[in-house]
């Protein structure tokens, strides 16, 4: 760990990353400034450490840490109106609306898994979609990110199918909160 508090050095047993972020308290700058949202690691923060390491198992190593890093998930949460279908581990996604019904509604996730690289992977999504609106989500390519960090050739074909299932969730429950307001 770094003397300095404003960062942190992820370790992974004895074999250092050498991946300097800033800590987990931080908050969301730019667009969600003032929002009060904490979020462990902006989306902005994943991509440049990510392009700091060129070694894929210290990305996947990354990957692992980022999952630690998630807001836990109750455990109660961890049910089958949870569970996104089609990912070959068990992966639970759990949503909370804020604000009235419509594209403006503001989606809020918390996320978990049963394997360590796909809970990094809940985590990148949850950075990638958590706490906006319905109407961003729904114009929002993770796809794109997940190819700019390389991901899409590097995970394995059952794993690209869960993150596929993964933002189809997160999408499902976009689009039927965006309906809400026409009911």
């Amino acid at each position: 760990m770094s003397t300095d508090s404003r960062f942190a050095v992820f370790t992974n047993a004895d074999y250092r990353l050498g991946v300097i972020i800033e800590p987990r308290s931080r908050k969301f700058s730019g667009a969600a400034a003032g929002s009060g949202r904490d979020m462990s690691t902006s989306l902005d923060e994943i991509i440049a450490n990510f392009e700091l390491l060129d070694d894929w198992d210290d990305r996947y190593r990354y990957l692992i840490e980022l999952g630690k890093g998630l807001e836990p998930l109750p455990e109660e949460a961890h049910d089958d109106a949870n569970k996104v279908r089609g990912c070959a581990s068990q992966v639970w996604l759990q949503m909370r609306r804020e604000g009235g019904p419509g594209p403006q509604t503001r989606l809020h996730f918390l996320g978990d898994s049963d394997a360590h690289i796909v809970r990094g992977l809940v985590a990148l999504a949850l950075a990638i979609y958590s706490g906006h609106s319905a109407s961003d989500i729904l114009a929002t390519d993770a796809f794109a990110i997940y190819e700019r960090l390389g991901l899409a050739a590097h995970l394995t074909p059952q794993r690209s199918n869960g993150v596929r299932a993964m933002i189809e969730r997160i999408k499902s429950d976009a689009r039927s909160a965006s309906a809400a307001s026409a009911a």
